[in-house]
Parts: C-alpha cells; structure tokens; sequence
C-alpha cells in the first residue's frame, strides 16, 4: 500500500527515514511533499522568477538529501531547510551579479545599473540580513512578513507567547535594517 504524504508526519520521523539508508529516499519524497512549497515560496520571494527558483530549490533539496547526517536537531527541520534554501538563493544573486559585471582594467560596470533603487540589489541585502538572524528571530519574521501569518496562529504554531513573537519580530525587523543602512552607506 503506497504512502499518502499528505498526512502530517513529524519531522522527527521524517529525519530518522532521512538517516537510515533503507529509508532514506521514503523520507526524502515525504520531506518533499511536505516543504516543498513552502520552500519554493520563499526561494521565489528572492530570486524573482520561476526557472531560476527551481533551480535554487532543486540545489536546495540536492543539498538536503547529501548532508541530513548534518542536522544535529538543534534547531527546527523547516529552520534548517530555510537556512540552506535562503544560502543556496544568495549564492545563486551573488552569481547573477558577477554575471552582470564587467571588468576592464581595474573598473568595474554593471550592465543593468540603474539611477533608482536596485531591487534586485534590495532583495539580495533582505536574503543576506535575514539570513543572519537567529534562527527564531527568522523564522518568525518570515512568517509574519512573507506569509502574513498572525502573531495568534503563529503563537499556536511554535507554541511561544504573542508578546515573545512581537518581540522576535522587533528585534528582526531591526537587525535588517541596521545591516542594510550599513551596507548601502
């Protein structure tokens, strides 16, 4: 009888499938079916389109299944996931960009250089700040900012207080924008 996916499966047994090597491409596809969307949302969210955001969770993914044996556990599954989906997008703008710049001699020139803001920029300094966090002070404010999750749900979701995701969200909210005043300036 195949497995339905769809049912909630902890990630603990998810992670004890990962790491058994009789189980490990059953875990895998349950891994998928369960944060696959979710991952691709957020990928999208950074690199813009859709080719390019399979790519990056496609890397992503590859990248799960060959490290599992890396997840101590200290941290959520999803946290984990996002950390490695969210580096994998910033390594891939970090590529775009260099393939946007031209070297002659010791100047360099950015083909698609603009008098406004870059957004592409823009997003590439969000990934880089929110990729800092700590892992709840990120995983709250991508819930709360990309998903528009409810402090209310949330606080059911990850079982802590409205009043502490609040605060999650404060201190997030400023660390990005601490690091990108620095950063443009």
């Amino acid at each position: 009888m195949p497995i339905n996916y769809n049912i909630d499966i902890s990630d603990e047994l998810i992670i004890s499938y990962l790491k058994n090597q009789n189980t490990k491409n059953q875990g895998f596809k349950i891994l998928m079916e369960k944060y696959q969307e979710p991952l691709y949302r957020h990928i999208r969210r950074m690199v813009g389109n859709h080719e390019d955001t399979d790519d990056v969770l496609q890397n992503t993914l590859i990248k799960v299944y060959r490290h599992v044996e890396g997840f101590k556990g200290e941290s959520q599954l999803y946290s984990w996931l996002y950390r490695i989906a969210t580096n994998e997008s910033i390594t891939f703008l970090k590529k775009e960009q260099k393939k946007r710049n031209i070297s002659l001699g010791n100047d360099q020139y950015n083909i698609h250089e603009s008098t406004y803001f870059d957004i592409e920029k823009g997003n590439l300094l969000l990934a880089e700040a929110i990729a800092l966090l700590p892992d709840k002070q990120k995983l709250v404010f991508n819930k709360r900012y990309y998903e528009e999750m409810s402090y209310l749900d949330m606080s059911k979701e990850l079982t802590t207080s409205v009043g502490a995701l609040k605060a999650s969200f404060h201190h997030a909210v400023k660390k990005i924008e601490n690091y990108i005043k620095e950063k443009m300036s």
